[in-house]
């Protein structure tokens, strides 16, 4: 189980946070390439968002299975396998941009392959991790997609420059038969909570004020009956839904159409900006883990209830996000354009450690299943905002506006912005931090 110095479970959390990581260079690896072929074959920005997302809609197809997946076959079993099937997908498939056909048919598995991998890692982490970790281990695997994303956006340029689009997809299907390699080695599932080895992997464990002369434990044992229609009637449920949507709708547009905006919007090539290019998705790892931490000491030092932490943290989160924003279209410099985006994306990833820890706050035992859920919601903001950016794109040229107006921006990054403002009132007034499922 490990010593008592570095017990399994931060092994666990360290092993997710790769995967994390690896799977958003995966993503961001793709907008890269894609958009370097589109453009090299003259392909239109709508035709690119269509393509861009459709990623998302095997994405949204999986989530919830891969929930009742991960809760009936088991976190550890169901990552490996969905790992497995992207990085295959990826080792074997042409990227040429006038075979939409298998292009579509690519990211559909791909999509699907990964819809399972949250939902498996928040069963995971819900049965490894003690309650007064929980916060800053969510939000330090959650922090490896942004650092995923931020290397993705360093490195993979030069690859594509140098050695052709193609080869993305061969260092992406590398780096996850790399991981898959690492978790069979040594990923196992948790221990019995009556175990005796359970206290050397510190699971049940709880430093949290809690109702009553019990300690909370993370049951990790299998139900056979989810209750769905009070998942799907919760307002805190909601809550949570409501704020991953909008969380993703700004996290997929940037990420998608960033790389456009700069070479088309502002005129300058991603090879010429050099490291800065990776600065929002930095900016999104290092905030991440600022929120884990802050909530958890917030929590444990009893400076605040845990429904309190998560509200303040999801508020001002959004908040700072949304007004960034707005003003990212007027900003039309480089360094201005990456102030902005880094100051959305890190307020974004601070927010974090309000709506997407909830998930275990709320229902330890279906934290997957809610992820499969609140996830779903997020994967149609990905199909809804990478496809109608591409579409209001299009508009702005029909009405014989340039791309390198504000103008042609503005709605791009207004959306996001004022659902930034709504669902930080929607978690203001219907989220919890109480257990509300036993």
């Amino acid at each position: 189980m490990g010593s008592s110095r570095f017990p399994k479970r931060y092994l666990i959390v360290f092993l997710t946070f790769i995967c994390t990581s690896v799977c958003y260079i995966e993503r961001v690896g793709f907008s890269i390439a894609y958009t370097a072929a589109a453009d090299a074959a003259g392909v239109n920005q709508s035709s690119k968002g269509v393509i861009l997302s459709t990623f998302y809609y095997g994405y949204a197809c999986s989530q919830v299975p891969g929930g009742w997946a991960a809760q009936k076959i088991g976190g550890r079993r169901v990552l490996l396998l969905s790992f497995l099937l992207w990085s295959l997908t990826c080792a074997f498939v042409p990227l040429d941009p006038n075979r939409t056909a298998v292009l579509v048919i690519a990211r559909l598995l791909v999509g699907v392959a990964q819809g399972f991998i949250f939902p498996s890692i928040h069963t995971v982490l819900a049965q490894w991790v003690p309650p007064h970790e929980r916060s800053r281990s969510v939000s330090f695997t959650t922090s490896g997609m942004y650092l995923g994303a931020a290397m993705g956006m360093l490195m993979l340029p030069s690859l594509v420059k140098y050695r052709g689009p193609q080869s993305v997809f061969l260092a992406e299907a590398a780096l996850g038969a790399m991981w898959s390699l690492l978790w069979l080695s040594y990923a196992t599932d948790p221990p019995r909570s009556e175990h005796p080895k359970a206290t050397a992997s510190g699971f049940g464990e709880s430093l949290l004020p809690l109702k009553g002369s019990s300690k909370l434990k993370v049951d990790s044992t299998k139900t056979s009956t989810i209750p769905w229609k009070r998942i799907v009637t919760s307002l805190p449920v909601w809550a949570i839904v409501v704020n991953n949507f909008t969380f993703h709708y700004a996290l997929y547009v940037l990420m998608n159409w960033l790389p456009t905006y700069f070479e088309l919007g502002l005129g300058i090539s991603l090879q010429e900006m050099g490291s800065s290019k990776m600065m929002p998705y930095l900016n999104m790892f290092i905030f991440s883990n600022i929120g884990g931490v802050i909530a958890d000491h917030f929590v444990t030092r009893r400076i605040l209830s845990i429904t309190k932490t998560r509200k303040l943290l999801n508020t001002v989160g959004f908040i700072v996000a949304s007004l960034a924003l707005m003003a990212l279209p007027y900003f039309r410099t480089s360094g201005g354009a990456l102030f902005c985006s880094s100051v959305a994306l890190g307020f974004l990833a601070l927010g974090r450690a309000g709506f997407a820890v909830n998930h275990m706050d709320i229902a330890p035992r279906y934290a997957g299943i809610i992820m499969g859920v609140s996830n779903t919601a997020g994967t149609l903001a990905g199909i809804v905002g990478v496809d109608l950016t591409g579409r209001l794109l299009e508009a702005a040229k029909d009405a014989q506006l340039d791309l390198t107006s504000p103008e042609s921006w503005t709605s791009v990054f207004s959306i996001p912005g004022l659902l930034c403002i709504f669902s930080s009132f929607v978690f203001l007034v219907l989220s919890t931090g109480e257990r509300i499922f036993d």
